[in-house]
């Protein structure tokens, strides 16, 4: 039996946020040798927190962020929820992250039972299965051009294993059209948590979608850019599992005034679009 990844029983630690009054959970960061907070933790979170202050029956079905501050990775951080509503159809929550008495990131989501109505989606693209591609994390490792430091970052374990159609590389590449497909899925099997689900979903819709802006400029999160993430909104359309595999496919349809527009849509690999996503970033060049 294949060994359950570490770095993925962290990540459900991560989630599995402290209650420490009501309406007020504390979280943890897992990674101290980075600078600052991986946006997609803090969304995960607080979609985390969110979701504890309401009924099990409701389902977060979207959510709009805004990152405000960077957030240090060597103190924990507050989640305050305000229950804003609770309707007869919908739930509305925010949700703001505090470190040093400062918020560094606002969230705002809404939840809804499940109900039947009118039904369309969008196609999803023609692509190779992921049996077809190889792990990225093992791509970028054959990258001769690598430094120590780099190669250290590659190779740290991680929670979702991500095949691209066409691997994105590391550091300055060439050129290409801002459109990018990829498959991921979890290491290892989650509990039958739709909420949890969705809180992993958030987590890891974060870790791509700024860099797609820079694919048409040759550069890459890893080059002389400041990147950040500014905002982030996602849209839950239908069930879905993060274990199981899932396409990214990614664009950005704009970049100026040194800040870049991204979106994405998440589907099954049956094709049923289950999320979409939008997020503006700033690529600044230094």
């Amino acid at each position: 039996m294949e060994k359950f990844p570490e770095s993925l029983r962290q990540l459900l630690s991560l989630l599995d946020l402290e209650k420490i009054e009501e309406n007020i959970f504390r979280g943890a960061s897992a990674d101290h040798r980075v600078q600052r907070v991986f946006g997609g933790q803090v969304l995960g979170q607080a979609l985390a927190a969110a979701t504890r202050t309401v009924d099990s029956a409701r389902l977060c079905h979207s959510l709009h962020a805004y990152f405000l501050r960077p957030g240090s990775p060597r103190q924990p951080i507050l989640y305050e929820v305000d229950r804003s509503r609770d309707g007869g159809s919908f739930t509305a929550r925010r949700v703001v992250a505090i470190q040093n008495g400062a918020p560094i990131f606002t969230l705002a989501a809404s939840f809804q039972r499940q109900e039947d109505g009118y039904e369309h989606q969008a196609a999803m693209p023609e692509v190779p299965p992921p049996e077809a591609l190889e792990d990225e994390q093992q791509v970028q490792l054959r990258n001769d051009s690598l430094t120590p430091a780099m190669r250290e970052w590659v190779a740290r374990e991680r929670p979702f294993e991500i095949r691209a159609v066409v691997s994105r590389g590391v550091g300055d590449r060439a050129a290409r059209p801002p459109l990018d497909h990829l498959w991921f899925r979890t290491r290892g099997p989650l509990p039958d948590d739709p909420g949890l689900h969705r809180a992993m979903l958030a987590f890891v819709s974060d870790m791509t979608l700024l860099d797609t802006a820079l694919l048409p400029h040759g550069k890459s999160i890893f080059s002389d850019v400041q990147v950040a993430s500014l905002d982030h909104a996602m849209w839950f359309h239908r069930p879905f599992r993060a274990d199981e595999w899932l396409l990214y496919s990614q664009d950005s349809p704009s970049a100026s005034g040194a800040r870049g527009f991204n979106r994405g849509q998440i589907f099954t690999r049956d094709g049923v679009l289950v999320a979409s996503v939008a997020q503006e970033g700033l690529i600044r060049p230094r």
